[in-house]
């Protein structure tokens, strides 16, 4: 049972990678742009989210939902302001103004609300479930991060393929140029990709910091950079490879916790993007594609 509780363990951190890595790949796939400030959206979700319920005293769920529309306001915000006008530009200007936004952020946290650790309240309580006598333990939050990551998954999936504007974001990811000509809105489609991705990271910080309790202005950064990774992994542009590449990642850094080392998990983790990016360059569920110069 013991491997069990291991293999359950990873999903559900995989979980939480993958709903953050849906806002790296929407983003790319759509804007083909790198948002490296998206784990510093994750970390203002999860402080909204802290000082609702626990200075307020709101019920977790309503937290969770003011940080989701807090975080969807700062995504509109920061494109908007910090990538809109960056549209043509290179990408190295791009990535530059991403990183910027991204330090931008950390530091208007610390002068917030300073960079004393917080101990988040677990939004399910610190219970677990109970199987095999007792055996096999799935905590509560466990249970809610999986169970969220598959809804998020299906209604984003049937979003996308279903609704008009889901339509127009697939055809702003074959060809922004096209699709303006046929009437679609780039700019407010691209807004709105911001604003789906950020929301997504509020959720995500919310689970995260239950799961891991303490809460500091760089909470998203290192979960920001493997949520990034298992986008990659799993072949950014691709919902189905954001998802499958976050729960890859989740238990191969729980086993490499388990039986290698804590210390070497991470190294373990990007050891393994490597080969995969070796052997499969466009990741996992990826195309490749011949660019004409």
């Amino acid at each position: 049972m013991t491997f069990l509780n291991f293999f359950i363990s990873g999903i559900s951190l995989g979980s939480i990678y993958a709903i953050i890595a849906l806002g790296y790949t929407m983003v790319y796939g759509i804007a083909k742009m790198l948002n490296f400030a998206h784990g510093d959206v994750i970390m203002v979700g999860a402080y909204v989210c802290f000082y609702a319920v626990a200075r307020y005293e709101l019920n977790p769920f309503i937290g969770v939902v003011i940080a989701m529309i807090v975080c969807t306001l700062l995504g509109m915000i920061v494109e908007r302001l910090a990538y809109k006008p960056l549209r043509q530009a290179p990408s190295l200007a791009v990535l530059i103004t991403a990183i910027g936004m991204s330090y931008f952020l950390q530091n208007t946290a610390l002068l917030l609300w300073s960079s004393n650790p917080k101990v988040f309240p677990s939004i399910v309580g610190r219970g677990s479930f109970k199987l095999f006598d007792g055996e096999l333990s799935i905590s509560h939050i466990t249970a809610l991060t999986i169970i969220a990551c598959l809804v998020i998954m299906a209604v984003l999936t049937l979003f996308i393929s279903k609704t008009k504007m889901g339509k127009a974001m697939r055809a702003c990811s074959e060809d922004k140029g096209a699709a303006q000509l046929m009437g679609i809105n780039v700019n407010a489609t691209i807004s709105m990709t911001f604003a789906i991705g950020s929301g997504l990271a509020a959720v995500a910080g919310a689970l995260l910091c239950s799961a891991y309790p303490t809460l500091m202005p760089t909470t998203g950064s290192l979960p920001g950079i493997k949520a990034f990774t298992a986008a990659v992994f799993g072949g950014i542009g691709s919902i189905p490879g954001a998802f499958l590449g976050g729960l890859m990642l989740g238990v191969i850094e729980i086993f490499a916790k388990a039986y290698i080392s804590s210390q070497l998990s991470d190294a373990v983790v990007f050891g393994v993007l490597i080969v995969v990016l070796l052997v499969k360059p466009a990741g996992l569920l990826g195309k490749m594609t011949q660019e004409k110069v």
